[in-house]
């Protein structure tokens, strides 16, 4: 495929892998993010998802994007409308970051974002993945460094965490291709935990010991609050941790292998990888 590719959000947690990956693979990126911050290799732009004045000279002439929600807000269907909009209006290709689940029911915001884009006209893909392996490290991190505990209100739910790279490395495949156009995936790590067992991978891993205290969402919204999580946005994750305590986070699939060539990491490669976050006084 030839032409430039947008990546929204080109300085967080899935962007900054993935603008690696495309640049790798000889992609011409433009590297969106608010201040326009300078990625190598790349071409930085501004862009913020709340002011429409930035979007239309982002989208100017590319032919594909990775488009997402930034973490913290939960107006999805309306933050991401005049995104998709103006991509189908482009013609240009859309790969929209979802979330595993949102397809049981259309009234979810993530899923009439979807159906947005599926109804829009222009060529698309559709990311859904699971909780993030790298949460640990952000909103659970204070927790494990300063106190070896992680209190989330996830019951004896089992969760089949994906690692943000196998994320980017997804969407550069459905970037770099026309092989998956039309098509969503499910995107999980290769095996189902439940919080008791991922803070025994942690504790083996770190070399000293992490348990999971589970909580009710009012003590997990306090706690998150304390860690400077807007509260709109805590009891929004308070909210999608009832999935997990009822067993629909644990669901295991193929399609970061089928996307990929490759199969996903797992908690342990992700700790070896990321450990040295979790250690007392490193940077949250």
């Amino acid at each position: 495929m030839s032409g430039r590719i947008l990546v929204l959000g080109a300085t967080g947690t899935v962007g900054t892998p993935l603008v690696a990956e495309l640049l790798a693979r000889g992609e011409q990126v433009r590297a969106a993010s608010r201040h326009a911050t300078a990625v190598r290799g790349a071409e930085a732009v501004r862009f913020d998802h709340f002011d429409l004045s930035t979007h239309e000279a982002a989208f100017e002439g590319v032919d594909r994007a990775y488009v997402l929600v930034p973490a913290g807000h939960v107006g999805v269907a309306e933050i991401l409308q005049p995104i998709l909009d103006l991509a189908a209006r482009k013609g240009v290709k859309v790969v929209l970051q979802s979330a595993l689940g949102v397809d049981a029911d259309d009234a979810i915001p993530f899923r009439q974002a979807e159906l947005r884009l599926e109804r829009s006209g222009t060529r698309y893909v559709i990311l859904r993945p699971n909780w993030f392996l790298d949460n640990f490290q952000s909103y659970w991190g204070e927790g494990i460094r300063q106190h070896g505990v992680v209190a989330v209100p996830a019951g004896e739910g089992k969760t089949s965490f994906i690692d943000a790279r196998d994320i980017a490395l997804s969407a550069a495949a459905a970037l770099t291709s026309d092989r998956f156009d039309g098509r969503a995936f499910n995107l999980t790590g290769p095996e189902a935990l439940s919080y008791h067992e991922a803070a025994a991978v942690l504790s083996n891993a770190l070399g000293r010991t992490v348990t999971y205290r589970p909580v009710d969402d009012e003590t997990f919204v306090g706690i998150v609050t304390q860690a400077g999580v807007p509260e709109g946005y805590a009891r929004f994750l308070a909210a999608i941790f009832y999935p997990v305590r009822e067993g629909w986070a644990s669901a295991v699939t193929g399609d970061v292998e089928e996307l990929t060539g490759e199969p996903p990491r797992d908690l342990r490669a992700w700790v070896r990888d990321h450990g040295d976050r979790l250690t007392v006084g490193a940077a949250a």
